[in-house]
């Protein structure tokens, strides 16, 4: 007898129920933050259920994890990347890496290094974000609205990511910072 081809709902079921398990939550618990019946998750982890696009947004938001997540295949619980794995841009001097690499609903974390002088002007996000930046290593400069912070290494400033921003390294070594920016919710 041939195995049967894999279909996009036991890929649902296997994403729901590893998911459901690693955020310790039980059916009841996750299908009452998803606002569904406890009956429909149960049929979403056995792979018998053949949700709506707004039972599945729901799912989604619950757990915390892009729709297109729950319907990939299935990954191992543990993956190693290799630092050249991640995404990197140039943005002139500046180097951009990705620290995680999938998004995190509402996060974005990146790794700045900055060349001895190096300058970089930052991108204003939507109204209501918040931007953290923490200094690792030399001496970065941050611009925000018009006023001027010096950070040293372990130094973290926070500010409202929605003004004009900019970042300089004055020193003569290479600077490392790490960027956190916490983006506005989603109005439902």
């Amino acid at each position: 007898m041939a195995d049967r081809a894999v279909i996009p709902a036991d890929h649902l079921a296997a994403n729901v129920r590893a998911i459901r398990a690693a955020r310790g939550l039980s059916q009841q618990q996750i299908a009452r933050l998803a606002g569904v019946p406890r009956a429909t998750w149960s049929h979403l982890e056995s792979g018998t259920a053949n949700p709506t696009l707004h039972v599945l947004c729901r799912v989604a938001d619950a757990l915390q994890v892009r729709l297109d997540e729950l319907l990939a295949a299935p990954r191992s619980p543990v993956r190693h990347l290799r630092a050249a794995e991640l995404p990197v841009r140039a943005r002139g001097p500046v180097s951009v890496r990705k620290l995680l690499p999938e998004p995190l609903p509402g996060l974005d974390l990146e790794r700045l290094t900055l060349a001895a002088g190096a300058r970089m002007t930052g991108v204003p996000h939507a109204p209501g974000t918040r931007e953290y930046l923490a200094c690792e290593r030399g001496q970065v400069e941050l611009f925000v609205a018009g006023d001027g912070f010096r950070l040293e290494a372990g130094d973290v400033v926070v500010f409202r990511g929605d003004q004009r921003h900019g970042y300089h390294n004055p020193g003569r070594d290479e600077a490392i910072a790490y960027s956190v920016i916490a983006f506005a919710p989603r109005a439902a």
